[in-house]
């Protein structure tokens, strides 16, 4: 592992940031970006750009936040590793004791590697392999979060052949059409492909627990993502625990409770959710439940962590616009064209006399749809000079992809004065790979 690089002193009065919820990790100190105490120009300068820079303090605090807001009742913290895998904020927040949500292998593997305890591992997902649910078997997860009668069947096959016992728990789908700022982000209702309707749960929970090689542990329901309001966990953990009530009159014992995550964050001008104000709505019905509580938080722990930087490559002026054209593109940033959504952008060195304009930010990929801003309010930037684009901590570098052939950013983590890269930038090398040793075979096709 890259040992942390130190910085001399630096100074400088508290400059503006478009966020407020960030302020605290990334500010302008005399008009220039830093990142807790490493300016934005200096981790550029070691590793390039695009370059996805993340702050350890706000992790830390963030999840401190949550663990300390649900301490009234027995818990798990089990971070969506879906959020941001890398193996080091998996590290540091295995350190901090949580847990893990994973759904597939591959994050199982990760978490592992990270040092996350299997037994504070749960394992969520409406299409887990027999391969992937084996690896999970042995490595002796705390729960398989089940999505229908197929899935509990095939793993009960599975536990009775390799001689194991498979926890579970039933992902409720309580067909409530949560308050999100896109439809692809609402998974509690019917029209989704998540969970298992309410008025099968009876019957599925009397078949698991009667199924060879299944241990009956848990309750799991998950209504969505980005979700700022209290009333709709509220509702989830109403309709839960009338099933639970039913569950437990059939003779069936549960252990836990899961309440899933989307906790919501601030983008633009909005509010992040309020995890004390949740906490003092689930802790005291959960606490007199007797369950243990399950949390599956991902953006609220990392998406406020995390900035793009990326160089302005050329200003292109055409149909009275203006386009801001960078070397990030929506390979490296997939949600502003996937979910339409909203990232501050603004200059890492600010200079106020400078014009603000509309601009289109847009990157190098051939797609219309490759932009991160459009009609965004800009000082107006000079070709060769650095944004930041904010709250790309979750769902930032986890889906971004090589598409156009283009090699994935590097990563860095920032604590106080110092910094290490946490993963190298592809390279052409890695594009290939995985190809290049059948190139010369490739002329004679297996028949």
């Amino acid at each position: 592992m890259p040992r942390l690089r130190r910085r001399g002193p630096g100074g400088g009065g508290l400059g503006t940031s478009l966020l407020r919820e960030q302020a605290s990790h990334f500010r302008h100190r005399d008009g220039k970006l830093y990142c807790e105490g490493v300016p934005a120009e200096e981790l550029v300068a070691a590793y390039g750009t695009p370059l996805y820079v993340y702050s350890r303090s706000s992790i830390v605090e963030r999840y401190r936040e949550l663990d300390r807001a649900f301490s009234g009742v027995d818990r798990l913290i089990a971070y969506s590793v879906k959020a941001n895998g890398n193996l080091s904020i998996l590290q540091l927040l295995a350190r901090e004791g949580a847990g893990a949500d994973i759904v597939s292998g591959g994050e199982l593997q990760r978490a592992l590697l990270a040092g996350v305890a299997p037994e504070k591992i749960v394992f969520s997902g409406v299409g887990k392999t027999i391969q992937e649910m084996a690896a999970a078997l042995e490595a002796g997860i705390y729960g398989f979060n089940i999505e229908s009668e197929s899935e509990l069947r095939v793993l009960s096959e599975l536990a009775s052949t390799v001689g194991k016992v498979a926890p579970i728990a039933l992902r409720i789908n309580p067909d409530i059409e949560s308050p999100t700022p896109h439809a692809y982000t609402r998974t509690g209702h019917r029209a989704t492909k998540f969970g298992i309707p309410s008025e099968d749960a009876l019957r599925l929970y009397q078949l698991a627990s009667e199924l060879p090689g299944i241990r009956v542990r848990g309750i799991d329901v998950h209504i969505g993502s980005q979700i700022v309001a209290v009333e709709p966990y509220e509702r989830a953990l109403t309709h839960v625990l009338a099933l639970v009530d039913e569950i437990r009159a059939a003779g069936i014992e549960l252990e836990y409770l899961d309440l899933g995550g989307g906790f919501g964050v601030a983008y633009g001008d909005g509010v992040d959710a309020s995890i004390p104000d949740l906490a003092a709505a689930l802790v005291p019905r959960v606490a007199d439940s007797g369950l243990r509580l399950i949390l599956e938080p991902g953006r609220y722990i990392v998406g406020h962590a995390g900035v793009l930087l990326t160089r302005v490559l050329y200003i292109k002026e055409m149909g009275g616009k203006t386009f801001v054209v960078t070397d990030a593109g929506m390979n490296d940033l997939l949600r502003p064209s996937h979910y339409a959504s909203y990232h501050a952008v603004e200059p890492a060195e600010l200079h106020p006399g400078r014009p603000m304009i509309a601009v289109d930010v847009v990157g190098p990929i051939c797609e219309t749809g490759d932009f991160l801003a459009l009609d965004r309010p800009l000082e107006r930037p000079a070709e060769g000079e650095l944004l930041a684009i904010y709250t790309v901590g979750a769902y930032g570098f986890s889906m971004a992809s090589q598409y156009n052939a283009r090699v994935r950013p590097a990563e860095v983590l920032v604590e106080g004065d110092a910094f290490r890269l946490i993963r190298r930038r592809e390279t052409v090398e890695d594009l290939v790979r995985g190809e290049v040793e059948f190139l010369e075979s490739s002329d004679t096709l297996q028949t």
